[in-house]
Parts: C-alpha cells; structure tokens; sequence
C-alpha cells in the first residue's frame, strides 16, 4: 500500500473508531453531554425514534432522486451552513420541531455524504452507494453493550451488509417505487436504532434552557460535520478496497487500529 494511502487509511481509522460528536457537543455545553441527556424530558425517546426513522426514510427518497440525476451536490461548508439554519429552529423549539428538523437536517448531510462518496469514485447512480450512504448515519454512533450491532466499523459494516445487499438489489430490480418494502424497512430500522443515539445527544444539547436558536444553530453544524467527517471516513476505506482488495484493507485497518489503542493505554 502506497505511503499516502497508508495515511489516508490511519486518518479514516481514528475517525471511525473514535466518534467525537459527544465531545464536541459537551465542549459546546460546558458539561459532559451524558449528563446532559438525564435531563431530558419524559417521552423524549419516543420522539426520537420516530425522528430518526422519518428522516431516514426521507433521506432514502432523496438518495434514489439523486441516482436519477434529480439532485445536486453543493460543497460540505454549504452543507454545514443549511443544517446550522435547520438547527436554530430545533434550538428555539427543542422537543416539538424534532420530527420537522431531524428530516431536514438528515436530507442536508445526505446530500453531503452522497458528494462525498463520489469524490471518493463512487458510482451515485448505484443503488448499493445509496444504501452505503445511509449506512453513514449507523457508523457515526457508539451504542450501548446491548446494541444488536456492535460498536467498531467492521463490526457494524458486517451486521448491515446483508440487508444493505438485499435493500439494493431490491430497488436495482423494482425501482424507487419500492421505498416501503420490507427489506427497506428492515435497512432503515437497524440504522435508525443506532442514528437515534446520536440524535438524542443533539437533542439534549439543544434543550439546555440556555442554548436557544444560536446555540442550536451550532449544535447542527457540529451535528453535520461529525457525519462529513464519517463519510469521508467510510468511502475512503471503501476506496482503498476497490484498489488494493478487502482483505489487505481490513487487515492494515485493524493493524492501525491495536497500534492506536496500545498508544493509548500506554498514555
């Protein structure tokens, strides 16, 4: 593997195995983001779930529009800038414009992680990239020890290529009329399991009485910058695959990987 390939696969590990959302949004609040979610109101959850679902789908919709050649890109500052206006809204309404901002601002970065996934020699008129996407949005949390999925890249990569597969083919075959078919669903359903985690962190971020709509604006730019920068992450691994085959990807990934965590416990 060339030097700079090397380079651009250990910059992806420590993006991929070291989300840093919580930090960022801690450092935002001036206390840990943790804490933070304690506070949340009673039924929170419940928003959520269906938040993160419905962006998701609406996401998907855009995603197949953008394989027809229906959609343009922008650059990520764009990005960043559009989410940051959607999460003013969601900073100066908190709980009750979750399900009107959380689709907006997942269609925002979508948007962005499709551009980014070309720059990186994606085909965007595949259904698989589409799917690979969304997959973004699964890759950027850290759930709990229960979570069906696992928490290191390979490891939630692994647990959603099978569904990922089927969900493409299904729409390659049956178009995107086919959005709501069970093996859609099924797709949507483990990412959004794992998307919701990084949600109700922005939510409790959000809803501090002293965040408001500046701080909410602020909130989504980190929010949407996170995921940019999982993107980037993920399509540059899955460059280095179409380039020097999976296996030896793998490989060099979990290599850096141990050396990192040995850095650390050393540290």
């Amino acid at each position: 593997m060339r030097d700079e390939d090397l380079d651009a696969l250990r910059w992806a590990v420590e993006a991929l195995e070291h989300p840093s959302l919580a930090a960022r949004l801690g450092n935002l609040v001036g206390k840990p983001i943790e804490l933070v979610r304690q506070a949340l109101p009673a039924g929170a959850s419940e928003v959520i779930a269906g938040a993160a679902t419905k962006g998701l789908n609406a996401a998907l919709t855009v995603a197949l529009r953008t394989m027809r050649g229906k959609s343009h890109s922008g650059s990520p500052l764009l990005h960043r800038s559009l989410a940051a206006v959607s999460g003013a809204v969601g900073g100066g309404f908190g709980l009750a414009a979750l399900p009107i901002e959380v689709p907006v601002s997942t269609i925002i970065m979508l948007r962005s992680i499709m551009a980014l996934a070309r720059e990186q020699g994606e085909d965007i008129e595949n259904p698989e990239t589409a799917f690979a996407s969304l997959q973004v949005f699964a890759l950027g949390a850290r759930a709990g020890e229960g979570d069906a999925l696992g928490n290191g890249y390979f490891a939630v990569r692994g647990a959603l290529a099978k569904t990922l597969a089927e969900a493409a083919r299904f729409i390659a075959e049956r178009g995107i009329v086919a959005e709501g078919a069970p093996v859609i669903v099924r797709f949507i359903s483990q990412v959004a399991s794992r998307f919701g985690v990084v949600v109700t962190q922005k939510l409790a971020a959000q809803t501090l009485p002293l965040i408001g709509a500046l701080g909410g604006a602020a909130v989504n730019y980190a929010f949407t910058t996170h995921f940019q920068e999982i993107a980037q992450a993920h399509f540059t691994v899955r460059r280095l695959e179409r380039s020097y085959g999976s296996e030896l990807v793998r490989a060099q990934y979990e290599r850096i990987r141990d050396g990192l965590a040995r850095q650390e416990f050393a540290a």
